[in-house]
């Protein structure tokens, strides 16, 4: 597949390198414009090139919005129309400013993006662990201890491509229901940043 990415920092760089590992090709993007990208581009080989968010947006099969929570109006809505968009974001109010609506529990931060790109179907996932233990801690499928990483989404067919897409990565994965249910595993909660298996996650969630 090509994944294009809109946001290649910390977490959007080493999905990338996952990406290229597992044979896929990425179209690296950020805010400061592909020119500023020619290092990680040249680190990650042939498969993979920098563009501008639209064009990321445009060429990606798969496209992960991977910025800045609060900058979520910042990404491109027409190109991303009808595909799979993976969200990794992270409400921090000290960094993104408050959101009263998030802030009272009446939504989410996958849901109000998921509301800026109507014909998207969202998926939440790789938020909830540290970049470094994203690059470092996958193990092959079936291998004991296993790291599991939750999902959350609306979209059945969705999950199940982001599902395949982890585990090639080196990860189990938990279902955790609709894209709502996102908020089990985000900053603060049980399943926020620990490495646990499926069985530990469930329960973790569950407590979320």
């Amino acid at each position: 597949m090509v994944i294009g990415l809109i946001g290649s920092g910390k977490i959007g760089g080493t999905l990338a390198k996952l990406a290229v590992d597992a044979g896929h090709s990425v179209v690296l993007s950020n805010s400061r414009g592909p020119q500023t990208l020619s290092e990680l581009v040249a680190e990650l080989g042939p498969n993979a090139r920098a563009a501008t968010a639209a064009e990321a947006a445009a060429a990606g099969d798969i496209v992960v919005v991977t910025i800045p929570f609060g900058r979520y109006r910042e990404v491109p809505v027409e190109p991303l129309d009808g595909k799979i968009v993976i969200d990794t974001n992270n409400y921090y109010f000290e960094r993104d400013g408050h959101f009263p609506e998030i802030d009272a529990g009446e939504t989410t931060d996958s849901e109000v993006l998921a509301a800026h790109l109507p014909g998207s179907r969202v998926v939440k996932a790789f938020n909830s662990i540290n970049f470094a233990h994203l690059a470092e801690q996958g193990l092959p499928a079936g291998a004991e201890n296993r790291r599991a990483l939750p999902i959350s989404g609306d979209d059945a067919e969705a999950k199940k491509v982001v599902t395949e897409l982890t585990d090639s990565f080196g990860f189990d994965v938990v279902d955790a229901g609709p894209l709502a249910e996102g908020r089990r595993f985000q900053r603060d909660k049980p399943a926020y940043g620990p490495r646990l298996t499926a069985a530990e996650l469930r329960d973790a969630l569950a407590r979320g």
